[in-house]
């Protein structure tokens, strides 16, 4: 990656402070499934015949459902509606949350340890509660959340702050005193116009990490430094 380790991201965001919680996206944050997206909807499509070889990832990456999926309608100019989409996909995204799709190896140490030095732990992801609920049974991952907010709990999804807001009303914490964990730029401008610090991990297989300098406050370059930052930085 060319963005070294623990760079500032000079985002213009507060001051980088005292934090009492830490909401975390899921997709490429806390499970590998940035690489099945383009095969589930690669079969999404091809219900309508769509040949799609994930060519339009960087357009939807850590956007909502119905971001994603108008952005599909319009460009391959699909008459089927957003809500029969919408099943479809989940139907498809569901098998590979609950059966096939990995968790970063880091992730458990991580939440642990935060949760354990005492951050209230919150989950904000744009992917549907039917969706991502298997996924983190299935890991043994929810027991460290405070709260848990699915993109089907919010009208308005990434890159708008809706998701980050009512995460943080659930983990009661105010907004400043929040730091967000994202890998998309749309996730990191959600958390920024929510007035939260935001620590990026872009993923140089989908993403252009040149973009992201100037957005994120600071940038990382995997989820097992998160606690050394904190610790450094709180």
């Amino acid at each position: 990656m060319s963005v070294p380790p623990y760079s500032e991201g000079t985002g213009k965001g507060q001051d980088l402070k005292r934090f009492d919680a830490v909401l975390f996206d899921l997709d490429g944050v806390l499970a590998d499934s940035e690489p099945s997206w383009n095969d589930i909807d690669a079969a999404m499509l091809a219900h309508y015949g769509v040949i799609y070889g994930g060519e339009h990832k960087s357009s939807i990456l850590g956007t909502s459902f119905s971001i994603a999926l108008q952005f599909y309608k319009d460009t391959f100019n699909l008459r089927a509606e957003i809500e029969e989409m919408a099943l479809r996909r989940s139907e498809i995204a569901l098998d590979f949350y609950a059966k096939r799709i990995p968790m970063y190896e880091s992730a458990p140490g991580v939440l642990a340890h935060l949760r354990e030095s005492g951050f209230k732990l919150g989950l904000a992801t744009s992917s549907v509660s039917s969706v991502v609920v298997p996924f983190l049974k299935r890991h043994d991952i929810a027991k460290y959340f405070d709260a848990l907010t699915f993109g089907d709990e919010v009208q308005n999804g990434k890159p708008n702050p809706d998701i980050y807001l009512k995460a943080a009303a659930k983990v009661g914490v105010e907004p400043a005193r929040c730091l967000v964990v994202e890998d998309a730029l749309s996730g990191i401008q959600a958390g920024k116009s929510a007035g939260m610090t935001v620590v990026a991990i872009p993923d140089a297989r989908f993403m252009d990490v040149s973009l992201y300098p100037g957005k994120a406050d600071v940038i990382i370059d995997e989820l097992g430094e998160l606690t050394d930052w904190i610790a450094h930085n709180n």
